[in-house]
């Protein structure tokens, strides 16, 4: 899941990104406080939802893969926090009213700058199919999380017909072809459901919780306005639908067998 093709669409991917927060930065000025009151919330939420499984302390560590402009450790309660993201430094400018609260490093999942078995909790929302290598930010969030330690993972997925769509739209730029569209620009993949289970496969990992917003998805197109040809599509071949993951690191040592 790697190549000279999706190194430049991660490339691209990242370009845009900051375009857009850049345009974002300049007219959220003035409105911080509100934004600063959703990411409180949305934060407080993911602790809840891994406190579901084990007790978290105020003193654990905690690290966000793909923090991003607005990502969940800047307000995510641990004694330590760090953000790693390609964009870090640009972000820090862009927004100091939050950024300054967690470390934020500038590099890529695909190699964290950071320890083996380091973290309590590892932090990942909706990052990897914008990513060069998703596969390897998984098993790079394996390394860092401690034995026993809590994963929170998201990504979108979508209906086999996009992933085709995405893939035939990675051939044409791949040749030179101009035409770029946006959907498609602003992700190097677009996963299934099977797609993104598989990136867990053979990773010391076990997951706990697991539930998609696919019927969800589908019920709100349905119910929305159709404004052009992609609304339509989206009433039979879903899109952006959710999955979410709660997983816990395996111990490397396996217990004994119970005696006979």
């Amino acid at each position: 899941m790697t190549g000279p093709g999706l190194k430049r669409r991660a490339q691209r991917a990242l370009e845009r990104q900051l375009d857009y927060q850049r345009l974002k930065s300049a007219r959220v000025r003035g409105t911080e406080a509100g934004i600063i009151v959703a990411m409180i919330q949305r934060s407080r939420e993911v602790r809840e939802k891994l406190e579901r499984i084990r007790v978290l302390p105020a003193g654990i560590s905690a690290l966000e893969v793909g923090s991003g402009a607005h990502g969940l450790i800047f307000y995510f309660e641990a004694e330590e926090r760090v953000g790693v993201d390609p964009l870090a430094d640009h972000y820090r400018a862009l927004f100091p009213a939050w950024q300054s609260r967690a470390k934020t490093i500038a590099a890529g999942g695909e190699q964290l700058p950071c320890p083996s078995e380091s973290f309590d909790v590892v932090l990942c929302d909706n990052v990897v199919d914008h990513a060069e290598n998703p596969r390897k930010i998984c098993e790079e969030m394996a390394r860092v999380l401690r034995p026993g330690g809590l994963l929170y993972f998201t990504v979108n997925i979508h209906h086999p017909a996009y992933h085709l769509a995405s893939s035939l739209h990675a051939a044409w730029r791949s040749v030179g072809v101009p035409f770029e569209i946006t959907p498609f620009a602003d992700h190097t993949v677009h996963l299934t459901l099977d797609a993104a289970r598989r990136l867990f496969d053979e990773l010391p990992l076990q997951i706990i919780e697991e539930s998609d917003t696919i019927a969800a998805s589908r019920r709100a197109e349905w119910i929305g306005q159709r404004r052009h040809l992609g609304d339509r599509l989206k009433r039979w071949f879903f899109k952006n639908a959710r999955w979410e993951v709660i997983a816990v690191k395996e111990s490397e040592l396996a217990p004994p067998p119970p005696a006979p």
